[in-house]
Parts: C-alpha cells; structure tokens; sequence
C-alpha cells in the first residue's frame, strides 16, 4: 500500500524538477536574445557590407576586408574627427576622475569618523542626491556653468562629472565597517594630527574601494551624453558618445539628406560603437582584482 504513494511522490518530484528546468532554460533563452545576441550581431556587423547585413544571416561572418573598408570610411569621415572625439572623452573622464577622487576619498573618510557640526545632514543630503536622476541636475547644472561663463569649455564637463556622491557614499560605507578605529585612535594617541592619520593609515587601506570609486567614476564619465550634448557647441569639443549621435544622424538610412554622399552605414556605426566601448572594457579587463577587492571591501568588520 506505500509503493503507490512513494511512486507517486517520485513522479511528482521529477515533474517538479523537468518544470524548474524548463522555466530556467526559458529564463536564459529569453536573456540571450534581448542581450547577448545583439552583441554577437555588432561584433560581426563590420565584416559585413550594408546589403550584406540586410539580406544575409544575422549572425553571419563577412570577411576582414570589409572590417578594413568600414575603418577607412571612419577615417576619413570629417577628417578623423573620430580621434578628436575619442581624446576629447579621455581628457574629460581622465580630469574629472582626478577630482573625483580628491574629493570624494576625504569626504568619505570625514563622514565615517570624523565628528562635526552638521554631519548626519551632509550624510543624508549626499544620499538624497545619489538617487536622483542624473538628468534632473543637468539644467540647474546648465544655469550654473552659463553664469561663470564655463559653457563650451572643458570645464563644463569636467566640473559636474567630478561631482560624485556614489563615490563619497562608497568611500563612507568602507572607511565605517571596515577600518579599524583602535588604529586610527592609536595613532592620534602618538600626536598624529587628522592629516597624517588619513594620508599614512586610512589612506593606503583604503585602496580597493578608492579603485572601485575610480572605476565607477570613469565608466559613468566615458558614457555620459546629455550633459556634453548640451554644453559643448562644436564638434570638435564632442566626446565619443555625442560624437556616435552626430555619426548616426550622418548616415543615409537615418538622415538621407544629411548623410547623401557620405560612406557611412551600418556597419561603420558598428564599427565605432566597438571603438567607444573598447577604453572601457580594457580598464576593466586590467582592473578586476581590484575591483573584486573593491566589492567585497566592507563586508565584514575588520
């Protein structure tokens, strides 16, 4: 009379497991539609040509002659401009990740364990404004730079990217969970002023979440395009991403009067996508151990 039942508990748990099963393929089959392959689908639009990757498979392989082809006619469009654009982002997310990081490692450090007049507010102001859209600052932001004359000026990117409170609030979290206060104490006992105290001890510990902040801050920099769309008049100021805009907008399946005569289709878009993110992934590639460090930095009380 318990075979009956135990067979059908074992049916049950192997239809139980074959619908888990089928619901985490379906979960991971819809994932690499919606984003792996339009990945795969950018890396190989530029060995094709712009029939080619309208009347062929997708995921076809063209030929490297058509990589060299794409290459030439980004070259060549506007006289290089494409290289201006790209040292124009390096320049903006370079400077303003300096300032970044001079500024948001000792605001970070001030709120965790210094105590003043005013703190617990500057707390909560830093994260009121790390949640708020990106884009509700820009046109204060605009009325700002306008007034001191800083439009169309480097410092008009630089500036508001080097404002940063993800970072301060990084920085913050860290230095409160993982710092060891005995060894601050210590030192302050020994007739270390506050200075010293966060140049010779806070700081060199802090260099996991100091690289995660740097990481972070260069990522959302490089990316940035609202900001430097509006401030920057010419094209010659424009970072990559804006520069990847007026691209799109010159070529003829978007802009057929704009783009007439121009040699630039699909597969040069392609192309100068995979060039604008390769800054970003290669800081990436050669900062993971950092940035794994960076993570797990605060996860426990030192």
């Amino acid at each position: 009379m318990t075979s009956a039942p135990l067979g059908r508990t074992a049916r049950n748990g192997r239809a139980t497991r074959f619908v888990s099963t089928l619901v985490i393929v379906l979960i991971l089959g819809l994932l690499l539609v919606f984003f792996v392959l339009p990945v795969i689908w950018v890396l190989l639009a530029p060995t094709k040509t712009a029939d080619e990757l309208v009347h062929d498979w997708p995921l076809a392989f063209g030929s490297f002659s058509n990589i060299g082809l794409a290459w030439s006619h980004l070259v060549s469009f506007q006289n290089g401009v494409l290289f201006v654009w790209l040292k124009n982002s390096a320049i903006y997310s370079v400077g303003s990740l300096v300032l970044t990081l001079l500024t948001s490692v000792p605001a970070g450090y001030a709120l965790a364990l210094t105590k003043f007049r005013g703190r617990k507010v500057l707390l909560t102001i830093t994260l009121l404004v790390m949640i708020m859209p990106s884009a509700s600052l820009v046109l204060p932001l605009f009325l700002e730079l306008n007034l001191f004359g800083l439009i169309g000026t480097a410092w008009s990117i630089i500036l508001p990217f080097s404002f940063f409170p993800f970072g301060v609030y990084l920085v913050y979290i860290y230095f409160a969970t993982s710092l060891p206060s005995e060894m601050l104490e210590a030192a302050r006992i020994d007739g270390a002023s506050e200075w010293r105290v966060f140049t010779s001890i806070a700081l060199p510990l802090a260099k996991p979440v100091v690289a995660l902040v740097a990481f972070f801050s260069f990522v959302g920099n490089w990316n940035n395009f609202f900001l430097p769309y509006l401030v920057l008049p010419s094209s010659d100021q424009f970072p990559i991403q804006v520069g990847l805009n007026q691209l799109l907008s010159s070529t003829p399946s978007f802009n057929p009067v704009a783009g007439a005569g121009l040699n630039i289709t699909s597969p040069e878009l392609a192309l100068s996508v995979i060039i604008a993110i390769l800054p970003v992934l290669i800081v990436f590639l050669f900062s993971q151990r950092a940035l794994v460090s960076g993570m797990l930095a605060g996860a426990t009380k030192g």
